[in-house]
């Protein structure tokens, strides 16, 4: 390539370039033309959709404003019409206010009226009251020369002879409340304690103090005495029990006043006997077995007796002391069975009577739970009863119930009332408990003895096995009226200082006898 060559490549370079540029100069001034145009359309648009939301602005600010001046007006005029309503009201007010103070003023004139015309009464009252008292002044001194006697002795003796008179009228009035109320509730309550104890009836066997356990054979009873005697004798020193060996084919003799050591006595016992093997270590560890096997039978006991009654919420230790009552009696009747049916009967009676069921079942249950603890202490059953209520936070019908059962105190509950009469009828079923001849003898000389207290009485009988006692008195001391007052106080005196199941009548007879001979 020649120097020529290479200078016309290069001027058609320029050229092209040059070319190029002025072609893409005048493309890009097309360009900026067609933008500042469609620019100024923008802008003229822009500036006319301006204008046109102004005025829609300015047309919806006058709507605005005249809506908010119209409800402006209508709550003004609303406004003024509950105030104009108020001033009316107020106006109203000091009308009846102004017609209130003339009518308190006319009661003011009249009760000024009304107060001078008292004064003036008042005044000529005591006017009259002092002439009155100096009238009875002047008769009392006329009666008291008249009479010779002082106003004192005047007074006595019209006490006296107001008291005799009172007294025989008391007398007929307790006949006649006594006959009245017989009427009315005699029925009813032998009805009602009839269902009750029919509904309630059941056997009732004693307990005895000593329990036969049965032997497989006569020489079983030398493997229980052992060698020189110390298997019984350690027996008898562990359970606490009397072992009694005789003549009675087949059986021993388990003897205690305590009926859980007894208990223990004969399932060691009947273990011992059942295992073949007796000898003084196996006799501890069978009474220990024993021990354990009783606890769990005492709260099983416990457990299913407030199940059956329908009982819920007793402490877990009360109820094992419900149980232990399986094992303790009062005069030969079982202290548990007795609870039980207590506790059915005081249910019925509450029911009859629309009484908490619930309330005197648990209180028939727990009357005599004092007894489950009783040989533990020197106190009364009924003390350690409400100690024991108390510490497991009984009800105070409860612990009431406890207290009153004995006639130690006054029921303050309807519901004692009920386990007191439950506890009565269960403790004087035949049968139900024993007694000695000596007790039976010593309560019926006590009965005739607080009868004979009495002025007046001639002779007392106690009959019906101490069931009635009847009083002769004399009737030149007695007449009929007194002789019923006489009945109701020696009633209340048997019923505080005696003991006794049940209830006893009280009769007094008196007799007139005229005698005269023809000649």
């Amino acid at each position: 390539m020649t120097i020529f060559s290479i200078i016309l490549a290069i001027i058609a370079i320029i050229i092209g370039y040059v070319a190029g540029y002025v072609f893409h100069k005048n493309i890009v001034e097309k360009q900026v033309d067609d933008a500042n145009q469609s620019a100024s359309s923008i802008i003229e648009n822009a500036r006319k959709q301006a204008e046109t939301d102004r005025r829609e602005a300015l047309i919806e600010a006058k709507d605005e404003s005249h809506k908010y001046r119209s409800d402006v007006e209508k709550e003004l005029k609303k406004r003024r019409s509950e105030v104009q309503k108020q001033e009316d009201r107020l106006l109203q007010r000091e009308e009846a206010l102004d017609h209130k103070d003339s009518a308190i003023d006319k009661r003011e004139s009249s009760l000024e009226k009304k107060e001078q015309r008292f004064n003036s009464e008042q005044k000529r009252l005591d006017d009259q009251q002092q002439r009155a008292t100096a009238l009875v002044n002047e008769r009392q001194q006329e009666l008291e020369r008249v009479s010779n006697l002082s106003r004192d002795e005047a007074k006595d003796l019209i006490l006296t002879e107001t008291r005799d008179s009172l007294s025989d009228e008391r007398a007929l009035i307790i006949r006649e409340g006594i006959a009245e109320a017989e009427s009315q509730v005699k029925e009813s309550s032998k009805k009602m304690l009839a269902l009750a104890i029919q509904r309630g009836a059941s056997d009732m066997a004693t307990d005895t103090t000593v329990t036969v356990v049965s032997l497989p054979n006569d020489d079983m009873k030398g493997r229980i005495i052992g060698r020189e005697g110390r298997n019984i004798r350690n027996f008898e020193n562990t359970t606490g029990v009397d072992l009694i060996i005789d003549d009675t084919p087949e059986a021993v003799i388990l003897s205690s006043f305590d009926p859980i050591r007894r208990e223990i006595a004969d399932i060691a016992l009947k273990k011992l006997i059942q295992d073949g093997r007796i000898h003084p270590a196996r006799i501890e560890e069978m009474v220990e077995k024993a021990r354990k096997e009783l606890d769990d039978t005492i709260r099983q006991t416990g457990e299913q007796t407030i199940f059956d009654l329908g009982i819920h919420s007793m402490n877990p230790e009360l109820v094992k002391m419900v149980g232990r009552l399986k094992y303790r009696t009062a005069y030969g009747q079982n202290v548990l069975n007795h609870s039980v049916e207590v506790a059915n009967l005081a249910g019925i009676l509450a029911a009859e009577l629309g009484e908490d069921v619930a309330v005197a079942k648990r209180a028939g249950l727990l009357h005599d739970i004092g007894k489950a603890a009783e040989h533990e202490t020197d106190e009364s059953h009924v003390q350690i009863g409400i100690d024991i209520a108390k510490k497991f936070k009984e009800s105070s019908t409860v612990i009431d119930s406890i207290a009153s059962h004995t006639g130690d105190q006054d029921p303050k509950y309807i519901i004692s009332v009920l386990v007191n009469t439950a506890n009565s009828i269960s403790a004087a079923r035949p049968g139900a408990r024993s007694t000695t001849l000596q007790s039976y003898i010593h309560r019926l000389e006590k009965l005739e003895n607080i009868a004979n207290e009495f002025e007046g009485v001639k002779k007392s009988y106690a009959i019906q096995a101490g069931r009635e006692v009847r009083v002769i008195v004399r009737p030149n001391k007695i007449n009929d009226l007194k002789a019923v007052t006489l009945t109701h106080n020696i009633r209340k005196a048997v019923e505080k200082q005696l003991e006794y199941a049940g209830k006893v009548k009280v009769t007094v007879v008196r007799e007139v006898r005229a005698v005269d001979f023809a000649k």
